[in-house]
């Protein structure tokens, strides 16, 4: 029977609750093929079980961990036809991410250091920093890391 909020029964709302996701997500994983089609009542609502609330929580904790909606798909679709057996491409992936995050973690680095430095120095006004040979901000290349800092802007 559906429940106060309209057409989503309580198992919906209980499977969502329990993942900490709203019912809308739950949906969305389901037309995705994410999480497979749960039965139905005679009356049609939706029968999840604990594999649903399962699902839920490691398809949150894996985009929490970086990996996109599709790459999350081919880790739940490669995990469905091991049979028992490791799942090749698992350790892969998450040293590939590991790796974009530290590529990432690289580039804020380089950011912040930049940003520190522009502050330290005092500047206020792009245009009149950008042409300044002193100025810290690298225009031409965020990378480089030639250009000194000091008061001059």
């Amino acid at each position: 029977m559906p429940g106060s909020s309209g057409e989503y029964g309580p198992a919906q709302r209980a499977v969502a609750a329990a993942a900490g996701v709203n019912i809308q997500t739950l949906r969305y994983y389901e037309r995705r093929g994410l999480l497979a089609e749960p039965e139905r009542s005679n009356g049609g609502h939706r029968l999840y079980g604990e594999e649903a609330v399962t699902a839920l929580r490691v398809i949150k904790a894996a985009q929490r961990l970086g990996f996109t909606l599709e790459e999350v798909a081919e880790l739940l679709e490669a995990g469905r036809h091991r049979h028992g057996r490791p799942v090749a491409g698992l350790q892969e992936r998450a040293a590939a991410k590991l790796a974009e995050v530290d590529a990432k973690i690289a580039d804020l680095t380089t950011i912040r250091t930049v940003l520190a430095t522009a502050v330290e120095a005092g500047c206020d006004d792009l245009t009149v920093c950008a042409s300044s040979p002193c100025c810290p901000i690298p225009f031409t290349d965020l990378a480089e890391e030639t250009r000194h800092a000091g008061p001059c802007c």
